[in-house]
């Protein structure tokens, strides 16, 4: 699917590939293109349209290069991140010779829905497919923002579920822990992925700012801005991962303490039943003479002993603060 988009007093408007109009188009949107639209586009713009296997190459070489007066750049970028499971895909912006955007992207990442939208009701000044790019680059970056601010209170509700648990019970604990556990798992997951995109985000503004002849001073002060942005949300997903790598820790030392709390009672239960089971494995042998046998006060005497020697180790480890 191809979108064409013309600039009329700084606002995008659609128009069809076959319109008289395209030829005054400042951006081209490619979604999941067939062959024949990709050989349409490169014979209208000049240009050599990269395939995907192209675009997914991770390589710096591959992804921002400049070719026949056109300039490629491939950034990773995030589709559905409401949840937990991003859709991650590579996008290609390509600034033909004409001064034409060409974006070229096999998924739908919000921004692509946004921006258009954003620019048909407000003059953006887009009336150059740089500017088009500049403006579409910021509305990535505060997607990713939003993304990431979004990330960072959830992970805020995580750290609180770890050091202030509402269960009492350690067997509902245990089942938070777990639930907890997949949580990190899939925040940490998110953020690696947000990284991965803030990463080559960052190295296509540095590649955009080296190539940039057609901005005007503020086009060039908005780039810069743009690159600073991106290098503080890379600082900031970095903090987010360090964060989770501490909940993780933090996590699976809460259930080793419960563990350990659980074994411990067993321990100190075995211990204190150990002296009463020696009396009672005395009284309980077989032999003919044993003077208590006879006594009357046979009975209440070896009960008071065993009841005795369970109620010494527990008076002992609370003493200690063992219980």
């Amino acid at each position: 699917m191809i979108k064409i988009y013309i600039a009329e007093n700084g606002r995008l408007r659609p128009v069809e590939l076959s319109s008289a109009g395209r030829d005054a188009a400042v951006w081209v949107d490619m979604l999941s293109p067939t062959e024949d639209e990709e050989r349409a586009i490169e014979a209208w713009l000049g240009i050599a349209v990269p395939t995907r296997a192209d675009m997914e190459e991770i390589e710096i070489s591959s992804r921002l290069y400049s070719e026949d007066g056109a300039h490629y750049m491939t950034a990773t970028l995030t589709a559905r991140a409401d949840g937990d499971q991003p859709q991650m895909g590579p996008v290609t912006f390509i600034l033909s010779p004409s001064g034409t955007l060409v974006t070229l992207r096999f998924h739908e990442p919000s921004a692509f829905q946004i921006f258009p939208q954003r620019a048909a009701k407000a003059a953006l000044g887009c009336g150059s497919g740089e500017a088009v790019l500049i403006n579409l680059l910021e509305v990535i970056t505060d997607r990713l923002a939003d993304i990431l601010e979004r990330a960072g209170r959830e992970i805020l509700e995580l750290s609180k579920g770890i050091f202030h648990p509402s269960e009492k019970k350690a067997s509902k604990r245990d089942r938070d822990f777990q639930i907890i556990l997949r949580r990190i798992g899939r925040k940490e997951d998110l953020i690696s992925k947000l990284q991965d995109s803030l990463l080559t985000m960052q190295r296509l503004s540095g590649f955009l700012s080296a190539v940039s002849t057609r901005s005007s001073r503020d086009g060039r002060a908005r780039i810069k801005t743009l690159s600073r942005d991106i290098a503080s949300l890379a600082d900031h997903a970095t903090g987010l991962s360090q964060k989770i790598g501490f909940l993780l820790d933090a996590t699976l030392g809460m259930i080793s303490i419960e563990q350990s709390a659980i074994i411990k009672i067993f321990s100190v239960v075995a211990v204190i039943f150990l002296p009463p089971t020696l009396v009672a494995s005395v009284y309980g042998m077989n032999f003919s003479i044993m003077p208590e046998l006879q006594w009357p006060l046979g009975y209440p005497f070896a009960v008071g002993l065993m009841v005795l020697s369970a109620l010494l180790p527990f008076w002992y480890f609370k003493r200690r603060g063992w219980l």
